[in-house]
């Protein structure tokens, strides 16, 4: 995550009125991964909006995070295709192996688990996304062989 200052993301905004709320929580977000409530405070100051109609909006939209994302953001498909396929097994594989739960990042710091509605590869249903590298006709041994490979590689690091 680019760590610069929350500054940066009104540098070239002329327009601080609360209908840019919503732009400035993306950039936000796209800027250090998720919203934190320093983040959030800040962004109300420069808006001229109590910190509780910030968290408000933010926590009414299901694409702004709360939690630093993890080393490693899975994101298990649950569309018809993926579900038909067994994709809720998966993800129950996949939180006992990481510890962790969908909608939030493990302890460690290692795994984010996010539930989405579709990742547009049915035909290769079910599918697990890990940082953008899609994982085909997945079955849980597959999901156990995944996520100790995963931990390999941050041992290996």
């Amino acid at each position: 995550m680019n760590e610069l200052p929350l500054e940066s993301i009104f540098a070239d905004l002329t327009d601080r009125s609360r209908s840019m709320l919503i732009p400035v929580l993306q950039r936000e977000q796209e800027r250090s991964g998720y919203l934190s409530r320093e983040a959030m405070v800040a962004i109300a100051r420069e808006l001229n909006l109590a910190p509780s109609k910030v968290f408000g909006v933010a926590s009414f939209y299901n694409q702004f995070k709360f939690e630093a994302p993890g080393k490693f953001h899975i994101q298990v498909c649950r569309g018809t295709a993926c579900h038909v396929k067994g994709s809720a097994t998966l993800l129950e594989t996949l939180e006992r192996e990481t510890k962790g739960c969908a909608g939030h990042t493990t302890r460690d710091g290692l795994f984010s688990i996010e539930v989405v509605a579709c990742v547009g590869a049915c035909s290769l249903a079910p599918v697990v996304v890990v940082n953008g590298k899609f994982h085909a006709r997945m079955t849980d041994t597959q999901i156990r062989s995944l996520v100790s490979q995963l931990r390999q590689e941050v041992e290996n690091e």
